[in-house]
């Protein structure tokens, strides 16, 4: 396949930039650390090629022949994204008995499908990197299976940075600040989805 080099710089670019995937993972490694936040890494590598198959094998088509089906799971995506948001904020270790746990590998798979970035990665790598002469579903495959070779090192990095920033952030209340600061990053991630749907639906 001779677009697979594109393909491989694509899905490294995509994959190892900053978004809601890598920003969850950071946080979870800095307040769980590695060990305990593999069943969310896992869930984000495996569940985002998944994604990519669904997305290359006609959902995007779905979608262009029920346009309200997608702004439904837009609007899920969103309230899903800002319960994440609260997650993150709330993930410091806590004093009392009732302690937060990291997220499941079934949540980090499920997330594929209400982020932005997954949505507009997915959709792009099946539009631009396919072609009608070429057989669709090995063509698919490919693009899946690129995505994730590359997710496991490009994810890992910010897991294991999330982990390493425990050598910095002693004290309860700098690691309180950080969860902070990346929910209302990850807020941040969905604003525009938000602003699009008010103006489009509202004003």
């Amino acid at each position: 396949m001779e677009l697979l080099p594109a393909i491989i710089f694509f899905a490294i670019s995509m994959s190892v930039t900053p978004g809601p995937n890598n920003i969850m993972v950071m946080t979870s490694g800095l307040n769980f650390g590695v060990q305990k936040s593999m069943p969310l890494f896992l869930g984000i590598c495996i569940g985002f090629p998944v994604m990519v198959i669904f997305v290359g094998l006609g959902l995007s088509v779905v979608f262009q022949l029920y346009p309200m089906l997608f702004e439904i799971i837009k609007g899920f995506g969103i309230l899903y994204l800002l319960y994440l948001a609260y997650i993150l904020a709330s993930s410091t270790v806590s004093y009392s008995n009732k302690k937060p746990k990291p997220l499941t590998f079934f949540q980090g798979a499920l997330f594929q499908w209400v982020n932005p970035k997954a949505w507009i990665t997915a959709t792009g790598a099946i539009a631009a990197y396919t072609s009608v002469s070429l057989d669709l579903y090995v063509q698919i495959f490919i693009i899946s299976l690129t995505f994730l070779v590359v997710a496991f090192p490009c994810v890992g990095i910010w897991l294991i940075f999330g982990n390493r920033l425990k050598n910095l952030l002693h004290k309860k209340t700098q690691q309180t600040y950080f969860n902070y600061s990346m929910a209302f990053v990850l807020f941040l991630s969905v604003l525009p989805v938000i602003t699009e749907l008010i103006k489009k639906y509202i004003l």
